[in-house]
């Protein structure tokens, strides 16, 4: 076990097997948030094999050599806690929030599946969840009023064979194409000690935490091979303006609007994180004030229409999305809403800067308020920036970011070159049967005797 540090308010440390192992004090007494974060996610699938990180999400919960099937859900329940999992482009993340008590048992239970998920595996539960993961992507992407949004934006920002060009869902063939061995070989590749960050938060002594996770995690040996991830560099810019325009059944317009920014963590990344902030986040913002309140033309988002998909290996998207009001085409909408970010190069007020600021601020100290997300937090940042404390400091990085960068990043980034636009927009019959159906609900709630 070598210890490499603890500054501040975390402890930092890394096992023999490569193990990287993060502590900090819990907000809540008797409460304990494990988290690990796995450096695999939908980046490091290969063409005609999407999908399988996030397949393992719901694989890990299957069995192990020594958990039978939906043993850990049960367990953990059992004991009062929460625990769930999710996946990205970057990593796969595991999760648990339970009492302080229940500690070693969930580490055991993560360390177990670490180790011999292998051992558990089998044809059965592979289709099993195979299928259900099918079925998620037909209820939140195909069956889902602009639910292949993010999947058409994705196509269009990164070309063909870029790690980022897919969503982490995958597509229906490569799930229906994956098989027992691959699947094995997946798992033996991406998930050893040496690619994780083990983070727990806990009112415990962290040399306590530390000899617990030393017991269970301990002994599993690193990965024997490390695979290359697949190059995510981008060697042309966008190419806009690029247009991808769906027509079916949705309640009304939808504008999708999206522009390549820095990969996460840069300063220019910051900038345009403020940018969109200034753009759609609040309801001060310049989007929710000129198009929901001022004329008004878009659906009242609650002043959500813009922010940043963060990268860490490629370049970001900044993405403005909005919804017409009844009554208003997408042609109207869009051209207004792409007036509104084209104004953003005019000037950017110290005022909206320091609102931005504030809103994004207060985002942050949100998400790290409770154990579980301090703890995600820190994961994310020892993961991909090997810097737990960046998970208190993060808003330090937007203090010096001056009006004039805002404006200067705006006229440079939000160019037509640099513009996508996924545009849905609602079936003329479908539209026009709505409207009758209305019509004849109306005459009929009208008619005499109605109540």
């Amino acid at each position: 076990m070598t210890t490499i540090g603890a500054a501040g308010r975390v402890g930092q440390y890394t096992l023999d097997n490569g193990l990287r192992v993060v502590t900090a004090a819990a907000s809540t007494g008797q409460v304990t948030a494990v988290n690990l974060w796995y450096g695999v996610g939908s980046r490091h699938e290969v063409p005609g094999r999407t999908g399988f990180a996030h397949l393992f999400e719901h694989l890990m919960f299957q069995g192990s050599g020594n958990v039978t099937k939906g043993e850990h859900f049960e367990e953990v329940e059992r004991l009062g806690g929460d625990i769930n999992a999710s996946t990205s482009s970057d990593r796969t993340n595991y999760y648990e929030t339970v009492p302080e008590h229940a500690l070693d048992r969930v580490l055991w239970l993560e360390a177990d599946r670490l180790e011999t998920l292998r051992d558990g595996m089998t044809q059965e539960v592979l289709d099993n969840q195979r299928d259900v993961v099918k079925n998620e992507r037909r209820q939140r992407y195909d069956n889902q009023p602009y639910g292949t949004a993010l999947e058409r934006i994705l196509r269009l920002a990164y070309p063909e064979g870029h790690p980022y060009h897919h969503p982490t869902i995958g597509s229906m063939a490569d799930l229906d194409a994956a098989d027992l061995d691959y699947v094995k070989s997946f798992h033996k590749a991406h998930y050893g000690p040496d690619n994780c960050v083990l983070t727990v938060v806990s009112d415990l002594d962290p040399e306590d935490v530390l000899a617990r996770v030393e017991k269970y995690f301990g002994s599993i040996p690193a990965r024997d091979f490390v695979p290359e991830a697949p190059d995510a560099a981008l060697r042309a810019p966008l190419g806009g303006p690029v247009r991808d325009a769906v027509t079916e059944t949705v309640p009304a317009a939808g504008v999708f609007i999206g522009y390549r920014v820095a990969p996460y963590g840069e300063r220019a990344f910051d900038v345009m994180h403020l940018a969109s902030a200034v753009l759609g986040q609040g309801q001060g913002s310049r989007l929710y004030r000129a198009l929901v309140v001022d004329r008004p033309i878009a659906a009242d988002d609650g002043g959500g229409a813009a922010d940043i998909l963060p990268f860490r290996y490629t370049d970001s998207l900044l993405l403005v999305n909005m919804l017409a009001r009844e009554g208003v085409s997408g042609d109207v909408l869009e051209e207004a809403v792409r007036e509104e970010i084209a104004k953003m190069a005019s000037g950017v007020t110290e005022e909206e800067l320091e609102r931005a600021r504030a809103v994004m601020e207060r985002d942050h100290l949100q998400s790290i308020s409770s154990p579980s997300g301090l703890a995600d937090s820190i994961s994310s940042c020892t993961q991909l920036f090997d810097d737990p404390e960046l998970a208190y400091t993060w808003p330090r990085r937007w203090d010096d970011i001056t009006a004039e960068e805002v404006r200067a990043a705006a006229e440079r980034v939000l160019v037509d070159d640099n513009l996508l636009v996924v545009r849905f927009d609602p079936e003329e019959s479908s539209a026009a049967e709505t409207l009758q159906a209305e019509a004849e609900a109306d005459a009929a709630a009208h008619a005499p005797g109605a109540s």
